[in-house]
């Protein structure tokens, strides 16, 4: 059996592409993989929870899991 959690990481605007849109950044998502690896879960992928009307999402939940 499987225990889940999931960690919220925010995508932000954070400037003005040339020729392709507006720039968005996301959190330092690398660090909190990491961090999560060295507690024992496994990362296994992410669902997208706010999108804009431009389809660029703005928030979403790094989904991990751990054998119980």
């Amino acid at each position: 059996m499987y225990r889940y959690e999931y960690e919220t990481v925010c995508c932000e605007l954070s400037g003005w592409g040339l020729g392709s849109g507006n720039v968005y950044g996301i959190e330092d998502y690398r660090a909190i993989i990491s961090q999560r690896a060295s507690e024992g879960w496994r990362y296994v992928g992410f669902i997208p929870t706010r999108q804009r009307g431009t389809g660029h999402i703005q928030e979403l939940y790094l989904i991990f899991e751990k054998e119980v």
